[in-house]
């Protein structure tokens, strides 16, 4: 059947990849001026590795009115189209399905009795969520080159690969899911026609991937439950577990800002024998950053041997903060901080450090000065923090790891495993990677590291599309 849509001419793309945010976001100054900001994260670095003669487009979303000024005025990096969805549309399905509905069931984050509700609005929002879908396909279905390879990224886009599917049959589309995917029983809080829906959406590319086995198979198993065998005849379902990139990471924890941040947070803690417990976080519901807290509290209240004797260095960046729900966690996890820091600390320990404004070299030094890592989200989808503290801790570090979390697929045999509901459990956890032998510390940590950087971010990215021309 012909597609409205002809294939452009071989100078288009080949190589294209669609996400929510794209590698560079503009602010826009009181002068009129915008201001460029790129970001990080293993799809930047994994675009890199196919090379500038690649004929490769990233299509993106203008996600504030910086972004939306800059397509208005054509200033865009090269290689990157931005889409200027409008705000309205972009609002609903970003944060009314995309953050608030499938982000919470993927992660089990629904309080059941009262939520979600699945009402009028809701099908307004979803309405604005297929808008937003339908804009990324169309500029798909343009840009690329005959039998183009199309990466199609996340739980913004799971609408995509069907609708690009139908407009442009002769691509090859695969969707990456960095999410975890919802068991069966969690799925079906979906309405019946919306979970069709994303898994025809998703179904529509030829290689669906995801970061853990145990994801792949829920989505398998989610797929059979609602369409049927035949919904995945002659699909392909892959995993590829992005790494940290232990070049980067190590270099740049070495620069003189590191080192300059390295040096404050030594003063905060307070003496050379003080042992650290590290975690850096997003203030994300999934994070499970305030029973990491408790844990703490715990350890200090039941242990009173630690106490003066170790220090909770806990980044908590905010995240999502136009979310009601959101902001409430960020002040839940400032308050339970300052509780801990009233009731133990004295006029020379602070037991909890804690740091809310997003700062990537802090982040690095506060990897390289812990003794511990605390990784407890409720679920996630990988969790590269749990990856990089090994590569860069300068003596070595426990991991504490949830067994929810996506990493504890590679990471689990050389980790303190804890469930992250269980508060006392975890303060066990952290007690016992406290009391750990130096050497032990040292051949787990030498074991973490190289699990963590197997699959690297540009050796992901080019396995992914090997998968998919193959």
């Amino acid at each position: 059947m012909a597609s409205q849509y002809d294939p452009p001419q071989p100078a288009a793309a080949r190589v294209l990849v669609a996400s929510n945010r794209g590698p560079v976001t503009y602010s826009l100054g009181d002068d009129g001026a915008l201001t460029a900001r790129r970001g990080g994260g293993g799809l930047v670095s994994g675009l890199s590795a196919i090379g500038p003669d690649a004929d490769a487009l990233w299509v993106c979303s203008a996600l504030g009115e910086g972004d939306r000024e800059a397509v208005r005025r054509g200033v865009g990096e090269p290689g990157v189209r931005m889409l200027d969805i409008d705000a309205d549309t972009h609002a609903a399905a970003y944060n009314g399905i995309a953050n608030s509905v499938l982000w919470f069931v993927h992660h089990l984050l629904y309080q059941t009795p009262l939520e979600p509700v699945f009402d009028a609005e809701f099908r307004h929002q979803w309405a604005a969520y297929e808008t937003y879908n339908k804009a990324f396909a169309e500029a798909l279905a343009t840009a690329a080159a005959p039998g183009a390879t199309v990466l199609v990224q996340d739980y913004h886009l799971c609408l995509v690969p069907g609708m690009l599917r139908a407009l442009r049959p002769d691509l090859r589309i695969g969707h990456f899911s960095h999410t975890p995917w919802a068991p069966v029983d969690y799925f079906r809080l979906l309405p019946d026609d919306i979970a069709r829906q994303l898994l025809h959406g998703i179904l529509g590319a030829d290689r669906a991937a995801f970061l853990t086995r145990r994801w792949a198979d829920a989505f398998t198993a989610c797929a059979l439950e609602h369409l049927g065998e035949e919904a995945l005849d002659g699909k392909r379902i892959g995993v590829h577990g992005l790494g940290a990139d232990a070049d980067f990471l190590r270099e740049r924890a070495h620069r003189p800002d590191v080192e300059q941040r390295l040096t404050a947070l030594r003063e905060q803690v307070g003496g050379p024998d003080r042992r650290t417990i590290v975690r850096v976080d997003r203030t994300e519901l999934s994070k499970n950053i305030v029973r990491g807290l408790l844990a703490y509290e715990h350890l200090l209240d039941t242990r009173p041997e630690w106490r003066e004797h170790v220090v909770h260095i806990a980044f908590a960046y905010p995240s999502r903060q136009d979310l009601a729900v959101y902001r409430d966690y960020t002040e839940a996890v400032r308050r339970i901080a300052d509780d801990i820091n009233s009731e133990y600390g004295t006029p020379t320990w602070t037991p909890v450090v804690l740091h809310v404004k997003d700062d990537f070299a802090r982040s690095l030094a506060a990897y390289r000065l812990a003794d511990v890592a605390l990784v407890n989200p409720i679920r996630d989808g990988m969790n590269l923090v749990a990856k990089e503290i090994p590569v860069v801790s300068d003596e070595g570090c426990a991991l504490v790891l949830s067994r929810e979390a996506g990493a504890y697929e590679e990471l689990g045999d050389d980790a303190l495993v804890v469930n992250p509901y269980d508060v006392t459990g975890t303060a066990d956890a952290l007690h016992e990677a406290l009391t750990m032998e130096p050497e032990e510390r040292a051949e787990r940590t030498k074991r973490l590291a190289a699990a963590a950087t197997a699959l690297p971010p540009q050796q992901w990215f080019l396995e992914q599309l090997e998968a998919l021309r193959g």
